[in-house]
């Protein structure tokens, strides 16, 4: 049975960007995980020890975020699902890293980049603004 855990707007300060004052000054960075696995030994157990624990997922992605260091959020965000994808086996991550305070020319709401690995860690997609 296949299910999934979704963590959404993580909040993690952190220092990634091609930019001198990005590198510097540091910036609030925004994470979106889901990560598909199979439920059906937790469900039949009813036994958190069998489940994907989002408290773990929580940790890791905001230990990798705040204490790594990258100019291009598509190499964060590979990173991130990589890991995941390694530590956990499970059918699908898929992560999103967003930039709302990026410096650039007009204001927006925020950019950012989403992958897309499949249980081996190899991207099924990839694509955003970095």
């Amino acid at each position: 049975m296949r299910g999934r855990v979704s963590v959404r707007g993580l909040e993690v300060f952190a220092y990634h960007g091609c930019l001198p004052e990005e590198k510097e000054r540091g910036q609030l960075f925004l994470v979106d995980l889901e990560v598909d696995y199979d439920v059906g030994p937790a469900v039949a157990n009813d036994d958190l020890s069998l489940a994907l624990d989002y408290d773990s997922l929580v940790r890791e992605a905001h230990s990798v975020v705040s204490g790594e260091r990258y100019d291009l959020l598509e190499t964060l965000a590979v990173r991130l699902a990589r890991l995941l994808s390694e530590r956990h086996r499970p059918q699908r991550v898929w992560v999103r890293v967003r930039k709302p305070q990026a410096p650039l020319a007009h204001t927006v709401e925020w950019v950012g980049v989403e992958v897309e690995v499949n249980g081996s860690g190899s991207p099924d997609r990839e694509g955003g603004e970095g």
